[in-house]
């Protein structure tokens, strides 16, 4: 496959831009011609309130601009989500009222774009949607649960809806949701009125009216009241609730998690879809960040290569690098994710018998652990809520924060599994470690920076990046 590249600089006192024009033709083994898509990739430096030093200002950048190719007719760049599909209403629902949240996560889980941000982006916001849809439904219903009929009808609906607005029509098995989620399941109350019997109105919307992303996740107020909220309409029916208030027994556990998600569905029914929705992507992303979402294989040839305290250099870093290349086609993931992923991964080479720290040694970045756009660069999403972006002007896009020099750290011991957001005693997340640049990505020096992508380029080149 041959193609050519041309990188242009625009940029003023405060803002940069880069711009990827991708021109070629692929010939196909039947012998066909056909045009390949013209592939721009836009930033804008982002500042970071956390990271950043103060008073960052990039250099200025040459004024020239080459015009940009027109996009092929194969992969219109405004087709798809944006696209109203002729439809009525949504499980008895009209969806005016809802549009706003719809049209999000219908460009938030696009086609083929969804596997690759599940995690981050489109389960989290598919996951808000339908607690919106549960909630806008119980003010004609009076309860705050669908019964089991009525629930496979509107999860179906809704799926085939997202589908014809573009999305990915397997987000039920992508982001492992289903009809029993609109149920009541196990919580004895589903009907608004006794909910509001039972439950503490105006504590429950004081906490979570408003959320502070960045405070949520280690000392939560919101998640706390929902919880509580959740315990209190179980109460009737739960057997093993202990003096601690911890909870042994699977079912009474299951009811509460069940309880919570009625919670969710009041919440959406007073707050309204937008607000609801910002709320809930804020308490989803808590959840995102606490772990890593990457499926990690036997490495094997890594501690065979760098096992003992002083291996060959070039053969260790070459296989970590063949072995971290494999993780990178896997999908975004956050920057605190990366975070847990490099603290999993090395502890996972501790146990195994690797003594020294690798990722110094053969300098490898937190972002060489997220998704590559075709080799050149790597994407870490924030830690805050992120949707993708359905622009006419730049096309589809997502935002990434780039932290060039934050090396990736290694675990202090093999028993640390995951880092450790909330041990700063402030109510922050903690800065992240700064450390030198990549061995995998070559030299970079803008420490911070947005990365739009267009989407359908970014899937072309994955899939075609195999087959070259």
């Amino acid at each position: 496959m041959n193609y050519s590249a041309f990188v242009v600089c625009l940029g003023n006192e405060t803002t940069w831009s880069f711009i990827l024009l991708l021109s070629s033709l692929f010939q196909r083994i039947s012998g066909a011609m056909a045009p390949q898509p013209s592939i721009v990739f836009v930033g804008t430096p982002y500042i970071s309130p956390i990271t950043s030093p103060s008073g960052f200002e990039p250099s200025a950048a040459p004024d020239s601009l080459i015009p940009l190719l027109p996009s092929s007719p194969l992969y219109p760049l405004d087709s798809g989500p944006s696209l109203q599909p002729e439809l009525g209403g949504l499980c008895g629902l009209e969806t005016a009222a809802l549009d706003g949240v719809l049209q999000k996560t219908a460009v938030d889980c696009m086609g083929p774009l969804a596997k690759f941000v599940g995690d981050v982006i489109c389960c989290p916001q598919f996951g808000s949607m339908m607690k919106i849809l549960q909630g806008e439904l119980s003010s004609s219903t009076g309860s705050l649960a669908l019964n089991d009929t009525e629930a496979e009808i509107c999860f179906g609906e809704a799926t085939d809806f997202l589908a014809n607005l573009g999305a990915n029509d397997t987000l039920a098995n992508l982001c492992s949701l289903k009809p029993d989620n609109l149920t009541r399941g196990l919580c004895p109350v589903s009907g608004v009125a006794k909910f509001e019997e039972i439950v503490s109105k105006s504590s429950l919307l004081e906490a979570c009216t408003s959320i502070d992303p960045l405070k949520e996740c280690c000392k939560p107020v919101c998640s706390r009241a929902i919880n509580a909220a959740a315990m209190q309409l179980a109460s009737t029916t739960l057997t093993s609730l202990a003096v601690n208030g911890n909870l042994s027994d699977h079912r009474d556990k299951q009811a509460v998690n069940d309880c919570e998600g009625l919670v969710l569905s009041w919440l959406a029914r007073q707050l309204g879809p937008e607000s609801a929705n910002s709320v809930f992507r804020n308490l989803y992303s808590c959840k995102v960040n606490r772990g890593c979402p990457l499926i990690f294989k036997d490495p094997s040839s890594v501690v065979n290569a760098c096992r003992g305290p002083s291996p060959q250099n070039f053969t260790c870093c070459m296989s970590l690098y063949s072995y971290i290349s494999e993780l990178q086609k896997q999908m975004l993931i956050t920057n605190v994710q990366a975070l847990n992923c490099v603290t999993f991964f090395g502890s996972m080479l501790m146990k195994k018998g690797v003594e020294i720290d690798l990722y110094s040694l053969c300098q490898v970045d937190l972002k060489d652990f997220s998704l590559q756009v075709h080799g050149e660069q790597g994407c870490l999403l924030r830690d805050i809520p992120s949707n993708v972006v359905d622009d006419k002007a730049t096309g589809i896009s997502f935002t990434c924060d780039l932290n060039d020099n934050i090396a990736a750290p290694w675990p202090s011991s093999s028993s640390q599994n995951s880092f450790s957001l909330c041990a700063s005693s402030n109510s922050s997340f903690p800065a992240l470690p700064a450390g030198p640049t990549s061995g995998l990505q070559g030299i970079r020096t803008v420490n911070v920076m947005n990365l739009r992508i267009t989407a359908y380029a970014l899937v072309f080149l994955l899939y075609f990046s195999k087959c070259i």
